[in-house]
């Protein structure tokens, strides 16, 4: 007869851990502590700032009875009906800079990024080697440079490329300081690594086996560029012309070494405003006018390119 053996009983299952729960808030609010140092430096040098020059841009009253707010929104007219050909040739000395810096700059960097192989580290070096001078050193150089009898002024008689100049009134004469044209070549050269970092930067990620697929192709260089590489280094080109542009329209140093009373940009007016006229009102409107300017034109001209996501 057979036996029927019982199966072994069940081992004993342990019991299942208990579940942490996690305190509550605490992942939600890292991030904002995260930015809350930012925030605050943000608040204080620049909010509290913007605030304080909006309350001043619309007082009435003198240094000596004191200023009190009394919403005098004139000023505003006022400042731009007197300097409003101030304003225009910051514009046009800014755009002719930034034009320049381009010019000079998509070459370079173009270079930097695909010709200049082991060379590369080098060059960008001495493209970034003029920040290690003062921005008044660099500017005082200029002077040097420029200077009448010098070699510079000298070659460009001997081109006769001041005729020119001086008929499209750049220039005066035989001499190139006190003239807008100093003021450009200035600016040009402080805003140059402004351009050429951002250009380097959006040319170094395109991948060289486009270039490649476009020689397959029977692409001419100048198709390869035009339909390859320029659209790829547009995000490049649009944060170079903002970054030479914008700090270039508000820039003063320029403008007082290198020119003269007939080359005063909007920045000398604001500062001859705030520390020689002392019209505190007067150039708080200045200020907000050139900001809200340029706020603008940088607005249309990201939605013009193309690139929105830039803003």
């Amino acid at each position: 007869m057979a036996t029927v053996t019982q199966p072994p009983p069940p081992a004993p299952t342990s019991a299942p851990a208990p579940r942490v729960k996690p305190a509550r808030g605490r992942g939600r609010r890292t991030p904002y502590l995260l930015l809350l140092p930012g925030l605050l430096w943000l608040f204080v040098f620049f909010v509290l700032p913007v605030v304080y020059q909006a309350s001043t841009s619309v007082q009435t009253g003198s240094l000596e009875q004191g200023y009190e707010v009394t919403w005098h929104f004139a000023t505003y007219a006022d400042a731009l009906s007197a300097y409003w050909p101030q304003f225009v040739r910051s514009v046009l000395y800014a755009a002719s800079a930034t034009v320049l810096c381009l010019v000079l700059g998509y070459p370079l960097a173009y270079l930097i990024a695909f010709r200049a192989g082991r060379r590369r580290n080098l060059i960008m070096i001495l493209v970034i080697a003029p920040f290690f001078a003062g921005f008044l050193i660099r500017t005082l150089a200029w002077k040097t440079i420029l200077a009448d009898g010098g070699p510079v002024v000298e070659v460009l008689n001997a081109l006769h490329v001041l005729d020119v100049t001086s008929w499209l009134g750049w220039t005066a004469g035989d001499r190139v300081l006190a003239t807008p044209l100093a003021v450009v070549c200035g600016l040009t050269y402080n805003f140059l690594p402004f351009m050429v970092l951002p250009l380097y930067t959006s040319l170094e990620r395109i991948d060289p086996r486009l270039h490649e697929a476009a020689n397959d192709l029977y692409a001419r260089p100048a198709t390869t560029f035009r339909r390859v590489t320029l659209p790829l280094s547009m995000p490049g080109v649009v944060s170079g012309t903002l970054l030479t542009f914008i700090p270039a329209t508000g820039d003063y140093i320029n403008a007082d070494l290198l020119g003269s009373t007939d080359t005063r940009m909007i920045g000398n007016v604001i500062q001859t405003q705030f520390l020689r006229v002392l019209d505190y009102p007067t150039a708080a409107a200045l200020s907000f006018i050139l900001m809200a300017a340029i706020l603008f034109a940088v607005t249309s001209y990201i939605r013009k390119s193309g690139t929105e996501d830039l803003v």
